[in-house]
């Protein structure tokens, strides 16, 4: 079994015609199951399935190797594209896949695009022999191939399109991740730097499309692989740790999914942990992940400080505030900008300076950059700042 499955891969839910679609195909075909599945290199993944999966080990996502061989010998007519018995046919009886997946009668077609090109496969099959089967049956599975048609296509492209984002994703991981810079969180009555935020730098473009930072993060989460980019730009922020004086902190980005996924073992050993702080971004409720709060409950015991990030923005909402706990309360910078021109702004900034103090936490106000929006924050009783006008990212510690 393992040389017939490769490594899942992420898929994308389909059109639920399409689902409603290969169930009828499979009842009609009298099939113990249906599946559609495009390739990638020389795997073949399932994107839609439909009737009993498990019974052949199939589930959207599964990948199977050797497909191809069976696809190009369909082409050339060196492999029936059905068998109501594989064991009568010597071609099918020593395919290994067949085997290997227990299948005892098949149907197969090519799904082409309109140039001929082959992109992935159409399979019924069953776990005994269907002797009924008959020629009709394989005009009836090419017929529902091409009536699929915009839809796959569609799906294909949707696939394709992915795919490239998780490959280049995956490969920015496997070479060391994003580039760190280090932005100054300042003390606004004396100036001085308390602490950096460490930030994540990406090209400017991914898969041939502009893109930012939060960019990269949203494509790294809808491939699945927004943990694995999260903890390589930790590692890769944390090798400052050792050139930090001691009356100074590192801080760091991640998700609630993050902290869940392991974060508490990577910082337990990590020299100079209780200098860092945690940052966990918007975009995921914590209140709805039981594991991450516990988690959370695990860095503060280890003497970690916990901030909200963006706060009053996403899921960084009133709750959560009160929940967490948080040592910083990180106003963002959507709110500062403009701070001084706006009674509203200041208002929700001086609420929570009086929450912070309640909940024995601090304040700092992001986005600085300007004179007056720091005289503002400041009138609102916010102590520190971090902003362009405090202090530029740079790839070094100030």
């Amino acid at each position: 079994m393992m040389t017939t499955f490769g490594p899942r891969a992420k898929v994308i839910a389909p059109d639920r015609k399409v689902t409603d679609l290969l169930d009828v195909l499979r009842l009609h075909m009298d099939m113990d199951v249906a599946v559609l599945g495009m390739w990638d290199d020389d795997l073949l993944v399932v994107q839609v399935i439909a009737g009993d999966g498990k019974r052949f080990s199939l589930a959207p996502g599964t990948t199977i190797r050797h497909c191809r061989d069976l696809n190009l010998g369909v082409e050339n007519g060196s492999f029936p594209p059905m068998s109501p018995d594989v064991s009568q046919d010597p071609r099918t009886r020593n395919a290994t896949i067949l085997a290997c997946l227990k299948v005892s009668a098949y149907a197969m077609t090519a799904l082409t695009d309109p140039a001929g090109e082959s992109y992935g496969m159409l399979l019924c099959m069953a776990r005994r022999p269907r002797p009924a089967q008959q020629e009709r049956h394989s005009q009836f599975l090419r017929l529902t191939a091409a009536f699929l048609g915009d839809s796959l296509l569609d799906l294909r492209h949707m696939w394709e399109a992915r795919s490239q984002v998780w490959s280049t994703i995956s490969d920015l991981i496997d070479a060391g991740g994003p580039r760190i810079v280090y932005q100054p969180i300042v003390r606004l009555d004396t100036g001085g730097v308390t602490a950096v935020e460490a930030l994540a730098r990406f090209p400017n473009r991914c898969c041939g499309r502009p893109h930012n930072t939060e960019d990269w993060f949203l494509d790294a989460h809808l491939v699945g692989l927004s943990v694995e980019l999260e903890m390589v730009a930790i590692r890769r922020a944390v090798a400052v740790l050792p050139q930090l004086t001691d009356d100074m902190k590192l801080a760091v980005n991640a998700s609630p999914s993050t902290i869940a996924a392991g974060l508490v073992d990577f910082v337990h050993d990590l020299p100079g942990h209780d200098r860092l702080t945690i940052e966990i971004t918007e975009h995921e409720n914590s209140l709805a992940r039981p594991d991450a709060m516990r988690a959370i409950r695990h860095l503060h015991e280890l003497g970690i400080h916990i901030a909200i990030d963006d706060t009053g923005t996403g899921y960084s909402g009133l709750e959560q505030l009160v929940k967490l706990r948080p040592d910083i309360i990180k106003l963002d910078h959507i709110l500062t900008r403009g701070i001084n021109r706006d009674p509203a702004r200041r208002a929700l900034a001086a609420g929570l300076v009086q929450l912070a103090r309640e909940i024995d936490g601090t304040v700092v106000a992001e986005g600085v950059e300007t004179s007056a929006e720091r005289d503002a924050i400041v009138s609102a009783g916010i102590s520190y700042g971090q902003g362009y006008l405090l202090g530029k990212p740079a790839p070094t510690l100030p």
